[in-house]
C-alpha cells in the first residue's frame, strides 16, 4: 500500500501556490495600457524589434480607404497588439491546463483499450493508469472554466465584436457558440467520468470477488467507452484546440490530438512506475513490462510523426490560403518551437528508443519521457499561442507559473490517488500472467 509522503504533499503545494502567485502576477502586468503599448512598439521599433504583428482588420481598411490617416493605423495597430499581450497569461494557462488533462485522458483511453482487448501483460499497472485518471473530473473542469472565463481572450468567436465582421465564423455560429460549446463540454466530460467512475468502482470490487463478474463488466463498459471516446475526442479537439483558429480546419485534427494524448498519457505511466519502483513498491513490475510501455512510446511517436506530416504535407503542398496560412503564422514567428518539437517527440525518442536493450533501462526510458512530454507540451503551445497572441509570445513567466500550477496540483492528486487502493489489482484474472510476463 502506498502512502503519500509529506515531502511531495509540501513538494506539490509549493508548486501550486508559486504558480498561481506567478500567473496572477504576470496576469496583473498584462494589463498595459494604450499609451504603454505604444511606447513598447516604439521602443521596439527604435531598437528594429522582432515582433511585426500583421493586423489584417488594419490592413484591408488602409486598403479600402485611402483617405485612412497614419496615426488612426498605428492606433488600430497599437489596440490589436494590446489585445495580443492581454491574451497572453489566459492563453498561458489554457496550454498548461489542457497539456495535463490531455495526459490523464489518454491514459483512461488506454486503460479502456487494455480492458476492451484483455491484454494479458498490463494488469499490474493497472492501479497507476487508474490514480492517474482520477485527475480527469477536476483537470476537465478546470480547462472549461478557464474558456468560458478566457472567452475572447482564448476563442475569438466568443467576441461579438468579431463575430459580428466576420462572415465565416458567422456560418459556423450554429456550432460555435457559448451555450452549446459548454453542453457539449459538459457531455464529453461527464461521459468520460463516469466510465472512470465505474471502471475503477468494477476494478477494486474484483479484488474481493471469487469469480470474474466485475471484470466482464468491466470488459463491456470498457467496449462501450471506446466508441464514446472516438467519437468526443474528435469533437473535443474541434472545440477546445482547432476552434482558436475557426477560419482553419482539418479533418485529421482529431486524429493527431489522439496520438499525442495517449503517447503523452502512456509515457508518464512509464514514468511514474519507475519511480515506486525506485521507492522499492511495485516489485511485481518487472524490465518486461517497461520495455512494452517503451515500445508504446516509441511506437505512438512514429504514428504522431506520420500524422503531423500528413496533415502538413497535403496543406502545404495545396497551397489554399484559407489553409496554408495555418502554418504559415507557425513557421514565421514559432520557427524555434515549431522544428523543435519534431525533434522532440520524433527524432530524439526514435534514436534513443528503437534499441530494445535500452527499453529496458529505467534512466534512458526517464530521459526519453522527459523530452517527450516537453515535445508535446511544445506542440499544444504552438497549437494555442499563434491564434491568441500571434508573434508576443515567449517562455516566459506566465508559462513557467501556469506550467508549475498544473504540474503541483496533477501530482498532488494522482498520489493521493495512488494511496488510496492497493497497488496491485489481484483480483484481475490475468494478474498471474501479468506478473510472470517476460519478453
Amino acid at each position: 500500500m502506498y502512502t503519500i509522503s509529506n515531502r511531495l504533499k509540501i513538494f506539490s503545494i509549493t508548486l501550486i501556490v508559486l504558480g498561481a502567485l506567478g500567473w496572477g502576477y504576470s496576469y496583473v502586468n498584462s494589463h498595459k495600457s494604450l499609451e504603454e503599448v505604444k511606447e513598447i512598439l516604439a521602443d521596439e521599433s527604435s531598437h528594429g524589434g522582432s515582433h511585426e504583428s500583421v493586423d489584417h482588420e488594419v490592413e484591408s481598411v488602409s486598403n479600402n480607404h485611402g483617405d485612412l490617416s497614419h496615426d488612426a493605423n498605428e492606433d488600430k495597430h497599437a489596440e490589436h497588439v494590446m489585445h495580443q499581450i492581454h491574451n497572453r497569461p489566459y492563453a498561458a494557462l489554457y496550454v498548461a491546463a489542457f497539456f495535463f488533462m490531455m495526459i490523464s485522458l489518454g491514459v483512461l483511453a488506454f486503460y479502456a483499450i487494455q480492458y476492451a482487448s484483455q491484454a494479458g501483460w498490463s494488469p499490474v499497472l493497472y492501479r497507476v493508469m487508474e490514480a492517474i485518471t482520477y485527475y480527469l473530473l477536476p483537470g476537465a473542469l478546470i480547462v472549461l472554466a478557464i474558456a468560458v472565463i478566457g472567452d475572447k481572450h482564448i476563442f475569438i468567436w466568443m467576441d461579438p465584436e468579431v463575430v459580428a465582421h466576420d462572415e465565416l465564423i458567422q456560418g459556423k455560429s450554429s456550432w460555435l457558440n457559448k451555450p452549446w460549446f459548454i453542453i457539449r463540454a459538459l457531455i464529453f466530460i461527464g461521459g468520460w467520468c463516469l466510465y472512470r467512475y465505474f471502471s475503477r468502482k468494477f476494478s477494486l470490487a474484483q479484488d474481493n470477488n471469487s469469480g470474474n463478474k466485475y471484470f466482464k463488466l468491466n470488459f463491456r463498459i470498457s467496449a462501450v467507452f471506446l466508441v464514446f471516446f472516438i467519437y468526443t475526442e474528435s469533437m473535443m479537439s474541434w472545440d477546445w484546440i482547432m476552434s482558436v483558429d475557426p477560419h482553419w480546419f482539418s479533418t485529421l485534427f482529431g486524429w493527431y490530438l489522439f496520438a499525442s494524448m495517449i503517447v503523452s498519457g502512456i509515457t508518464v505511466i512509464a514514468l511514474i512506475t519507475i519511480y515506486l519502483k525506485s521507492k522499492g513498491l511495485l516489485d511485481f513490475v518487472n524490465d518486461s513490462h517497461l520495455h512494452d510501455l517503451a515500445k508504446f512510446m516509441f511506437g505512438f511517436s512514429v504514428f504522431w510523426t506520420y500524422l503531423w506530416f500528413s496533415q502538413f504535407m497535403l496543406i502545404w503542398y495545396a497551397n489554399i490560403p484559407e489553409e496554408v496560412t495555418y502554418y504559415v503564422t507557425r513557421i514565421e514567428h514559432y520557427t524555434i518551437p515549431f522544428f523543435g518539437m519534431i525533434v522532440m517527440n520524433f527524432i530524439f525518442p526514435f534514436l534513443v528508443l528503437i534499441n530494445s536493450d535500452y527499453k529496458r533501462l529505467p534512466w534512458f526510458i526517464v530521459m526519453a519521457g522527459v523530452v517527450i512530454l516537453i515535445g508535446h507540451y511544445v506542440d499544444i503551445f504552438v497549437m494555442i499561442m499563434p491564434a491568441t497572441v500571434v508573434d508576443r509570445w515567449f517562455f516566459g513567466l506566465p508559462e513557467i507559473s501556469a506550467l508549475a500550477l498544473f504540474s503541483g496540483l496533477f501530482m498532488l492528486i494522482v498520489f493521493y490517488s495512488l494511496s488510496k487502493a492497493p497497488l496491485l489489482a489481484k483480483g484481475n484474472p490475468y494478474i498471474k500472467e501479468s506478473e510472470n510476463f517476460h519478453y
